[in-house]
């Protein structure tokens, strides 16, 4: 059994040993090309600043690897990698397009884990509401420092043997903006390492950036290894079993093992631009949110920028990619999913994508229903889980315009399919990685270090009924609770029989940093920090007594951003009603629509669908939040149930 060497008054990963080095070895990378006696088989250990020497040197004992690749972004290691996998069978190419790959999984290994998904602090309160005695709380898992600790202990040591252990720097946001931030994740997977340089600033210019900062997020993940050592799909290794995800908050710092998929692997993506963005947003005094971040331009030339939180399958990329049905209209893209927003000097509300890159749903997603979207992703782009087609390229549910005719398909797992197999082509969850500069209507300013100023902030949801196509927030403390309030149709839990309206706060739910009390009473906070814009609620999804939606959503979208931005620039084109200010007739443009609408019902309160909708949103907050959930929070629902009694 190796020695034990004393611990550093910091310890990244718990109380976990770490092997003795070597006598003979030179300490603290004296040699430039060995680690602990690991073999550096790509990069120079010079270029590392003192606090990543540190954190790598820990891991390499802690994972202990066969070697180190030092990653510097550039396209001649993204061809090395990009061969690896090929041989390893991890991604087969897609000849129909220009650097496509494609990728499949482990089917044990296709999503998200959020019921094995953790924040650590010294406090529970600090991490997750106190819920009612006898109610399981949903906002968040808690685990202690010492489960963090054990957890690791049981999974880490040696998991890397055998394998490459990949240093991958990275910028959430513009390099060197004020709003930016830096990690390093390390990792054994070379699909990680390809997808991080789509996704965010990865490469040497992060490392040079380091030298003016030494301050940045530490991000262990590795794929794991089963502890009965069998690895079932030896081109995507994973430990399905054991995943789990780790984050501590007042260290800066995600854990991360056993699975190589999306946000689980992507540590610059939900972990750090979300749950550790949160909560150093709490301590800086910014936001980090799920949000898309769009530019709309009037006829007469004036531009103002949106945010928007809307749940999964709410259209929010759709949103974010719009192409407007109302002439002289224009619409730019600056994110599809997460926005950093932070007041300047002037106190105005200023946002930058920290992303780089779309990591987009596929299903779904096609010429019909965005075509921006298509027109963006068939180049440089790396398709996980998606079907394959025989004359090179891929295939999901919503591509079926788009097939040439006697085609053949293979599904997300390789076997041949038709559609009488009863069985989806494309994994539900299957995705698409497509850098954000070739979108078409990629914004002029959306790598603006300085980010760019937002007019308003959009919730929504997804509602069939009772909740109107927008409304206006009456003050900043009515717009927190709005979003605090948010619910929206889910696709039926394997719990449920059928679709079930969920509570997801601003669109958040599964990305709090810390407890969600706290979070409110933060976002209450910013309006004495600057100008705060004004706060909307949106429902492209009502529909009407035919159960069919009253609504034609997509382009004609741009009808309702028109009337949020009259609302911005302070033109009185509204009403007031029980639940906010609402366009009264005559004050949506409604010219040219192709559909009748019947305003009335797109706009009706019913007065018993309100009641209930309070009582419910009373009992959600009063069993899952209870004493943390500010004061004024409570107070804009009973004044929201003394409007609805007047109806």
């Amino acid at each position: 059994m190796p020695e034990i060497i004393e611990q550093s008054k910091q310890v990244p990963f718990g109380n976990c040993p770490v092997p003795q080095q070597n006598k003979n070895q030179q300490s603290n990378f004296g040699l430039y090309s060995h680690i602990r006696g690991t073999n550096v088989s790509y990069g120079n250990v010079s270029n590392l600043t003192p606090a990543v020497k540190i954190f790598v040197e820990e891991s390499v004992a802690l994972c202990q690897p066969d070697q180190v690749h030092i990653c510097d972004g550039s396209d001649i290691e993204n061809k090395i990698l990009l061969k690896l996998m090929l041989d390893d069978g991890t991604i087969i190419p897609l000849p129909k397009y220009e650097n496509c790959w494609l990728a499949r999984t482990n089917p044990a290994d296709v999503a998200r884990v959020e019921a094995r998904t953790f924040i650590c602090t010294e406090q529970k309160n600090e991490s997750v509401p106190t819920p009612m005695e006898g109610v399981k709380g949903t906002l968040g898992n808690w685990i202690s420092p010492s489960s963090f600790d054990q957890a690791i202990q049981e999974r880490f040591p040696g998991c890397m043997k055998g394998r490459t252990m990949y240093i991958v720097p990275f910028s959430m946001g513009p390099l060197g903006s004020p709003l930016s931030k830096i990690g390093i994740e390390v990792t054994d997977s070379p699909y990680v390492v390809a997808s991080m340089r789509i996704m965010a600033r990865m490469g040497a210019p992060v490392l040079e950036q380091l030298k003016k900062q030494e301050e940045f997020v530490r991000a262990l993940h590795s794929v794991g290894k089963p502890s009965n050592g069998v690895i079932e799909h030896s081109s995507w290794p994973c430990d399905p079993e054991r995943t789990i995800i780790l984050h501590k908050p007042a260290e800066n710092l995600i854990v991360s093992y056993g699975s190589g998929y999306g946000g689980n692997s992507l540590l610059g993506k939900k972990c750090f631009a979300l749950r550790i963005g949160s909560t150093i947003a709490k301590r800086e005094g910014w936001l980090a949110e799920h949000m898309l971040i769009l530019g709309i331009t009037d006829p007469k030339g004036e531009k103002k920028y949106i945010t928007a939180a809307f749940p999964s399958a709410c259209g929010k990329t759709n949103l974010a990619m719009l192409n407007p049905s109302l002439a002289g209209y224009k619409v730019e893209c600056v994110g599809d999913d997460i926005a950093w927003m932070k007041f300047d000097s002037e106190g105005v509300l200023r946002a930058i994508n920290p992303e780089n890159g779309f990591f987009g749903v596929a299903p779904g997603t096609s010429v019909e229903t965005n075509p921006i979207a298509m027109a963006t992703i068939f180049k440089n782009t790396i398709f996980t889980n998606v079907a394959y087609t025989s004359d090179g390229g891929v295939y999901w549910e919503g591509m079926e315009s788009s097939l040439a005719p006697g085609v053949q398909i293979t599904d997300w797992q390789g076997k041949p399919w038709t559609k009488d197999s009863g069985e989806p082509a494309a994994h539900p969850n299957s995705r698409f990685c497509t850098p954000a500069g070739q979108c078409p209507i990629i914004d002029t300013h959306w790598e603006n270090p300085q980010g760019v100023p937002i007019s308003a902030i959009l919730f929504g949801g997804r509602r069939p009924e009772g909740v109107p196509l927008v409304y206006e927030s009456r003050s900043w403390a009515h717009g927190v609770f709005v979003g605090a309030a948010m619910r929206s149709e889910s696709t039926a839990a394997a719990e449920h029989k059928g679709k079930v309206i969920m509570h997801d706060p601003f669109a958040m739910r599964p990305f709090f940093g810390y407890n969600f009390g706290h979070y409110v009473q933060h976002w209450l906070s910013m309006e004495n920090r600057g100008n705060v814009p004004k706060i909307f609620h949106v429902n492209w999804f009502r529909k009407g007594s035919n159960g069919k939606f009253i609504w034609p959503g997509y382009g004609e979208n741009s009808r309702v951003l028109e009337w949020i931005l009259r609302r911005c620039s302070g033109e009185q084109c509204y009403a007031d009603s029980a639940i906010g200010r609402i366009p009264a007739e005559g004050d949506l443009n409604l010219e040219s629509m192709k559909v009748n609408i019947d305003y009335k019902e797109l706009f009706s309160l019913p007065k018993e669908f309100w009641l209930e909708e309070v009582s419910e949103i009373r009992n959600y907050f009063e069993s899952q939040v209870g004493s943390d959930l500010p004061e004024d929070i409570y107070n804009e629902l009973n004044q929201l149930k003394e409007h609805i009694a007047k109806i």
